[in-house]
């Protein structure tokens, strides 16, 4: 087990809570294992209800995976197939896999920052879930900021967003609130941080079959509060479905440079700094993974992470950001006019036969 993830039972709820809060509780492997291991362990116990998975520190739920880790791993073995980082991906998609099927209520108390793995651990679950938001989340999908794609799930979850948020989310990294992410069906209830001891009280102590509806029944008098922050995705929703309605990025990108409002801008600015390559790779992920299962989105995502790796783009960004932190990343091409459907597609090129795809076994 992990010296980073706690696990508990009490009330036939387990708890499962994430603590290593210096590095915002970015998922490493033996993390992965931990949780996955609790919730193997839990799904066939009938003393265990219901699954709670949240914090120990009020920054954040978790900021995604480790992605020191990736570049140190990485750097050692250009050509993409470290045994560690294979590891790393099979069982973090396979662990999103399992929870999205989990039998159980799921329920994620998302306080604070998530991204990219937290994301996976927190919109995984398409019957058992429930997403709780307080003030202090900041929600994103990043990773075109590091030469990535929104991984753990991302093509699905993302592509279901309505309209086109997801692609605005995906394209831009864009970082949202709780009332953004209610909007954007990405959360379900929203819970001040003040409650939050109430909130564990009552998980304590509830006698209720479903413990989701406990909760629900207690974030009802906070609903209003949500609305409090400004809702972006709400007020720029028109012009993101106009701008993001487009067959390839550089028509979105073209639409925004005709349009003069803050609002397009601002998204331009974003787009600017993430790696032309992986936008064009991101689009095309989700306009494939609007059709797919849950299974087969994450298995067209492991093999685009091993060609991430295998090309380099990624390396370069985690350099750029979290190495030598020059925010001044060489992106691979460095424009939209250097990139041709041929190499976007090569993203997406099968790496295994399908019998030996190491996510082969999901259903």
């Amino acid at each position: 087990m992990s010296a980073y993830i706690h696990t508990s039972v009490c009330n036939k709820i387990g708890f499962i809570t994430l603590d290593r809060p210096k590095a915002l509780n970015s998922l490493s492997l033996d993390m992965v294992r931990a949780i996955t291991a609790s919730l193997m362990q839990w799904r066939d116990d009938e003393n265990i209800n219901a699954v709670f998975i949240h914090s120990s520190s009020e920054k954040a739920f978790c900021a995604g995976g480790d992605i020191r880790f990736f570049y140190d791993v990485g750097t050692e073995n250009p050509t993409g197939d470290s045994a560690l980082l294979e590891d790393f991906f099979t069982e973090e998609y396979a662990l999103n896999h399992m929870i999205h099927y989990y039998p159980k209520p799921y329920v994620a108390l998302l306080n604070g920052v998530v991204m990219g793995g937290g994301m996976g651990i927190a919109q995984a679950g398409i019957a058992c879930r429930l997403r709780i938001v307080t003030e202090r989340t900041k929600m994103a999908m990043p990773e075109v900021n590091i030469g990535l794609f929104p991984d753990v799930g991302g093509g699905y979850f993302l592509a279901r967003t309505p309209g086109k948020l997801g692609a605005y989310l995906g394209l831009t990294g864009e970082m949202i609130n709780a009332s953004d992410a209610l909007y954007a069906d990405l959360a379900d209830v929203y819970i001040p941080t003040t409650e939050v001891p109430a909130l564990m009280k009552v998980l304590k102590t509830s006698t209720a079959s479903d413990i989701r509806l406990a909760i629900r029944e207690f974030a009802a008098p906070f609903a209003a509060q949500a609305n409090q922050d400004d809702c972006r995705l709400a007020t720029y929703r028109n012009a993101i479905d106009q701008h993001f309605d487009q067959s390839e990025v550089a028509l979105i990108v073209a639409s925004l440079t005709g349009d003069a409002s803050e609002f397009a801008l601002h998204t331009l600015n974003l787009m600017r700094k993430r790696s032309p390559l992986l936008m064009c790779v991101t689009h095309e992920q989700l306009r494939r993974g609007a059709s797919l299962t849950v299974a087969e989105c994450l298995r067209m995502e492991r093999t685009m992470v091993r060609h991430c790796f295998k090309h380099g783009e990624v390396l370069e960004g985690i350099r750029a950001l979290v190495v030598d932190k020059d925010n001044a990343p060489q992106w691979s091409p460095s424009s939209l006019d250097d990139i041709d459907s041929s190499l976007i597609e090569s993203f997406f090129e099968q790496v295994w036969p399908e019998y030996a795809h190491p996510l082969r076994h999901l259903q």
